[in-house]
């Protein structure tokens, strides 16, 4: 498969990668979810860009979609899985490859704090973080009640926007955020960014490009 192995120092334990466009649509209900090279059927969730994070060890194979926009996971073989289209997958674990997690990241996911949740989730020690492919700093434009949403709780994320062209419109980086975010965290050791979701035609699919239905699949999980 032609997919997107995350460049982190995880322990060889964890696997990860996210899928591009070259393997088809994986967004819910779609075959091309069943071909995914992992050990196991992926655990989904139900995404509403909220704050939840779940236990995936706890779901069955088959078992319907929890409402949630992050997943962890200790056992080896429960993959952690999202879909995305310009939201940012983020990725953790910790330094021993003792845990993995998997958060569904766009603007209010991360406003409503799932990174954080996620890490708190967790329980452990020496955290890493991998950011995704998601829409880029330089296209992302957002209204004002975005950057008011991140600024009314943190004064510093107005580093994380600069002014549009467009009166009253910012540009947002989401890569910058999330550093925030995870830093707050504890997270130190924090990998990835730098793609564009929506400029990069050949290999992603945007939402906000096309307005398509289609999504990429992020994974991760114990071997």
């Amino acid at each position: 498969m032609s997919v997107v192995v995350p460049d982190w120092p995880a322990p060889p334990n964890v696997r990860a990668f996210v899928t591009t466009k070259a393997e088809g649509d994986m967004a819910r209900g779609s075959a091309a979810r069943k071909a995914l090279p992992v050990p196991a059927a992926p655990r989904w969730l139900r995404q509403v860009h909220g704050a939840a994070v779940i236990e995936a060890d706890a779901i069955g194979e088959g078992a319907e979609e929890p409402v949630a926009d992050g997943a962890i996971a200790r056992r080896r073989g429960t993959v952690c899985s999202v879909t995305v289209a310009d939201c940012m997958p983020v990725l953790l674990t910790d330094r021993s490859g003792s845990v993995v997690s998997v958060a569904h990241a766009g603007w209010r996911g991360l406003c409503a704090g799932v990174l954080e949740a996620a890490a708190e989730a967790m329980r452990a020690r020496e955290l890493m973080a991998w950011m995704g492919p998601a829409i880029g700093p330089a296209v992302y434009e957002v209204g004002e009640e975005v950057r008011e949403a991140f600024v009314s709780r943190d004064t510093g994320a107005s580093d994380a926007f600069r002014a549009s062209a467009r009166p009253g419109h910012w540009l947002l980086d989401l890569y910058a955020v999330a550093r925030r975010r995870l830093r707050a965290s504890g997270v130190e050791s924090i990998h990835g960014g730098g793609f564009c979701t929506y400029t990069d035609t050949e290999r992603f699919f945007s939402y906000r490009r096309d307005r398509t239905a289609c999504r990429m699949a992020a994974a991760v999980w114990l071997a």
